[in-house]
Order: structure tokens, then sequence, then C-alpha cells
């Protein structure tokens, strides 16, 4: 379980810093002639990098996931379904984060009070519909298989979110704090 565990920590590691590295460029924009032109090619290059980093952590997440599932042949064709649409809604709500942090990077040279607040109510929001997505699939996996499935479902789910969260935030640089 230990060797499970340091290997989602280093595959969070790895993807949500670059993540974090990637919002944090966005912060330095090229100036002068040609910065439009220049700023939408890094645009472009980030949303590839990011959409190349979230399909191998999702794929390493799933591996992860399947280990500490321990199914049996009659579970995993119930729960793996469930799981990937899970994964998708939650991909949509990854998609508000990352446009947090672009957010978050663009103004943190100038923050105001009105962009701290913005940004601060938008956290909350992705917190909420984190946690109702979780109780949703929570439901759907007791409904398939049972609770103690649906429990442990939950509680790889949490841990592995909470690594995510604790690696991003790691790399992001307080508010007003130089």
């Amino acid at each position: 379980m230990r060797r499970i565990l340091s290997t989602a920590a280093c595959v969070l590691l790895a993807g949500t810093t670059l993540l974090a590295q990637s919002a944090n460029r966005e912060a330095t924009q090229p100036v002068g002639l040609g910065k439009a032109q220049a700023s939408a090619n890094e645009d472009l290059n980030i949303r590839a990098y990011i959409q190349l980093l979230r399909t191998d952590v999702r794929k390493q997440l799933s591996e992860i996931m399947g280990q500490v599932m321990r199914l049996d042949a009659d579970q995993a064709a119930k729960f793996w379904p469930i799981y990937r649409e899970y994964e998708s809604e939650r991909t949509a709500i990854g998609d508000q984060i990352v446009s947090l942090l672009k957010n978050y990077a663009d103004h943190y040279d100038n923050m105001t009070d009105a962009v701290a607040d913005q940004l601060a109510n938008q956290l909350l929001s992705i917190e909420r519909q984190r946690n109702d997505l979780k109780k949703k699939y929570y439901e759907r996996v007791k409904s398939g298989l049972d609770a103690i499935t649906a429990a442990r479902f939950l509680q790889v789910e949490n841990q592995l979110e909470k690594l995510a969260d604790l690696q991003m935030a790691a790399q992001l640089p307080v508010i007003g704090v130089e």
C-alpha cells in the first residue's frame, strides 16, 4: 500500500509541478512587436502540454485506482464504466482549475481586492463541485457494487486529490508575499 501511495505521490508531483510551472510562465508575457502572436503560440503550447500531461496522469491515476481497489472480474465490469464517467466529469472540473491558475498567474503581479475575491469564490465553487461530484459517484458505486467498495473508491480518490492539491499549492506563490 505504501508503494502504491508513493507512486501516486510521484505521479502527482510531476504532473502538478509541471502544470503549476505552466501557469507561472504565463505571468511573464513577451513585450514589443509580435507580443500577440508570441502569447498565442505560448498559450497553444501550454494547452497542448497540459493535455498531454492530463492524458498521462489520468492513465497513471487509473492504474493506481485499479491496484488499490482490488476488484474481481464481476466488480471490475461494474466499477470501470462508472469510474470512466467520473473521470470525464472530473476533467471538466480540472478545466476550471486550469482556468483559475491561469487567471491567478495573469493577475498575480497586480492583484486587487476584487480579483482576489473573484479567485477565492471561484476556488470555493470548484471545491463544492468536486465534493458534489464525489458524492454523486460514491452513490453510483455503492448502488452498483456495495458500500465498502464505494467507500474505498472515495478514500483513494480523496487521497489522490489531496496529494495533487498539496503539490499544486506548494508551487504557487502566496498572494502578496514576495
